[in-house]
């Protein structure tokens, strides 16, 4: 490329996605990525902190500084931070695997589980298909379209009144001589104006019947499509959430709302990934994506106002005010969701600026809004959410974790895709790692499972103390690194990525500022009502995270408490529960606002209390020896 630094316009090559884009010469490279359409990854959202938007500039020239996040010996190949660089001369820029996104892997336990765990409720879909037949008008009988249709509906339903929609009258008197009066109706139950008929179409259309579930984390966009005939999941499919190319975490993506056209940016980031997961789940099932009639929506505060555009500034500022805890429905392909117009989103209620609809879901999932067992539910992620309580009373409160569970702020973190080490244990005669990976791939990375597990066993065995140092001992997979002591759990010949895999003591004082979040959020939690974790009958933990935890070795290091093995339940993802469950029962549907509306939210981020149990929690597995009786301390 010839280089020419009078030239204003320069033309950017990214590979391997092959796209090119041309921007003003000193534009910054993260930002030209992003208008392209090309993912890096970007735990910080640009601030240069995170060291995971490394890319490798093959040919051309820009302008960067060399940080502590990239070695001397990287930056000379050609490594640099995308969003620390501004771009000199036409580029051709490699976006390197560990930049990338990776679609997670499903458990086929995950895929295909439909368990139910809340009792009692009827199926009764709030969205429903009607078959009618009509007779024709005569000049004896010259009622109105609309009023000889509503009379045959309101008899069949057993209802007093029936509301229809402007775009549904439109094509009302066309479709019933289309259809020789022999037409289907769709109604939609809406909480706050009754039933309403949203779509009509020409003959029997009942065996197709559809609806679509999504839970839309922080980093990950989970969704089903159900079969309303018969209550079942056709398909599941899972991807990244595409907001994560502006911050791993809801401050970061609240910072990134607040700048020019920030927040039209992240609403199409979101839109955009439920758009390739709606045609991935109607392309395996096999179906037609005009059949789908009804969208619920399961995500926290931050996650649903920025799918709805409403401004999520409010959310951070005290005293942490959303715009709403219920949102009405809406027509999602006023969104930009790519989906027939007749087609209204649900989202579930939430409780508060970081308590949202994925707990609330949750719960009305699990039923434990039903049941008198004192239960502590969590749901572990970068959004840490809590919820203690029974069918009496219920309090909530949320705790930032940050992004070290789904691999974030590790060095060599990852999701727990191909390649990602899971399983970890150790020889105690020469501390040698033994190690598995998800599907048995070579090592890549490790995810937040390995990440636990490894701690634990580490500290076990005496590799690390309680402060996650390294102690001294002969062992030739202790070294001292860039930033400090280390362990190769993989020597580079071994890997993927032609490295060594490490987990050194800044790694491992991140995991433990995570799990003392989270352990500080239960424990102010139960203190806050004069409640013990003795009382505590039940723990459920939710999160696709959480049905890969090994509960000893959570509780070794401090992430769980000090009970009953036989107490904690896991139950995969609750957000998706609850979602599917509410497109399955108009009960659960108006069920979802009453267990929001049962929680007491406490804030978390002015709470003295909180601070204090934090910092008694920043050790393995904490200052406190009585908080767990039945780990050895000193000698683990």
């Amino acid at each position: 490329m010839t280089e020419n630094s009078s030239c204003s316009i320069r033309t950017v090559h990214f590979e391997p996605d092959n796209i090119d884009i041309i921007v003003q010469n000193g534009a910054n490279l993260m930002e030209a990525a992003v208008a392209a359409g090309v993912h890096i990854n970007a735990s910080c959202g640009g601030a240069g902190v995170c060291g995971t938007c490394n890319v490798i500039i093959n040919n051309g020239m820009v302008e960067s500084v060399r940080t502590d996040k990239i070695s001397e010996k990287d930056y000379e190949k050609g490594v640099r931070q995308a969003c620390k660089s501004n771009i000199l001369s036409d580029l051709n820029v490699e976006i390197p695997a560990a930049s990338r996104l990776e679609k997670a892997i499903l458990s086929r336990e995950e895929m295909l589980s439909t368990s139910t765990i809340a009792v009692g409720w009827k199926y009764d879909p709030p969205v429903k298909k009607i078959y009618i037949e009509l007779s024709p008008p005569t000049p004896q009988d010259n009622s109105s379209d609309l009023s000889r249709l509503l009379k045959e509906l309101t008899r069949q339903m057993c209802i007093e009144s029936i509301s229809i929609e402007p775009n549904t009258m439109k094509k009302l008197a066309d479709t019933l001589r289309a259809g020789n009066w022999k037409v289907t109706v769709t109604t939609l139950l809406d909480l706050n104006s009754g039933i309403r008929l949203i779509k009509i179409e020409p003959g029997d259309t009942r065996a197709r019947h559809y609806s679509l579930a999504f839970d839309i984390g922080t980093t990950a966009v989970r969704g089903q499509l159900l079969d309303l005939n018969r209550a079942k999941v056709l398909s599941q499919n899972i991807d990244y959430n595409r907001q994560i190319s502006y911050g791993e975490d809801v401050i970061s993506r609240i910072s990134q709302s607040q700048k020019t056209g920030g927040l039209e940016r992240l609403q199409k980031a979101i839109v955009s990934t439920l758009n390739d997961l709606i045609k991935k789940l109607v392309d395996e099932a096999g179906i037609n994506t005009n059949d789908i009639c009804h969208m619920v929506v399961a995500a926290n505060t931050v996650m649903v106002q920025l799918l709805l555009s409403l401004n999520p500034k409010y959310l951070r500022l005290s005293p942490y005010v959303p715009t709403a805890n219920v949102f009405p429905p809406v027509v999602a392909r006023s969104l930009g969701i790519e989906i027939s117009d007749h087609v209204q989103l649900n989202t579930i209620p939430c409780v508060a600026s970081y308590v949202g609809g994925d707990i609330v879901s949750g719960i009305l999932g699990t039923g434990i809004f039903q049941r008198e067992a004192l239960t502590l539910y969590i749901d572990i992620g970068t959004n840490g959410e809590i919820v203690l309580g029974n069918k009496d009373w219920m309090i909530s409160a949320a705790c930032s974790a940050g992004p070290t569970f789904e691999g974030g702020g590790i060095k060599y973190g990852m999701i727990a895709t191909s390649g990602a080490i899971e399983g970890f244990d150790i020889d105690p005669e020469n501390y040698e790692p033994i190690i598995t990976t998800v599907d048995n791939a070579k090592p890549k990375g490790i995810c937040g499972s390995g990440l636990i597990n490894t701690a634990a066993i580490l500290l076990k065995n005496g590799v690390i103390d309680q402060k996650g140092k390294y102690n001294n001992l002969p062992s030739r997979r202790i070294r001292k690194g860039y930033n400090g002591y280390e362990y190769i759990l993989a020597y580079a010949a071994e890997t993927q990525i032609d490295k060594d895999i490490v987990l050194s003591e800044i790694d491992i004082d991140n995991l433990i500022r995570s799990k003392a979040a989270m352990y500080a959020g239960y424990y102010t939690l139960i203190q806050s009502t004069g409640k013990s974790f003795s009382d505590i009958q039940q723990v459920v933990i939710a999160g696709t995270f959480g049905s890969k935890i090994n509960i000893e070795n959570a509780i070794i290091i401090g992430l769980l408490p000090d009970l009953p093995r036989n107490k904690f339940i896991f139950i995969g993802n609750g957000s998706l529960l609850g979602a599917r469950l509410t497109s399955f029962s108009s009960e659960l549907l108006y069920q979802g606002q009453i267990v929001a509306g049962m929680m007491t939210n406490l804030e978390l981020s002015e709470n003295k209390e909180f601070m204090d149990n934090y910092l008694a929690a920043l050790f393995l597995p904490h200052t406190n020896a009585d908080e767990f009786p039945s780990i050895k301390t000193g000698g683990i």
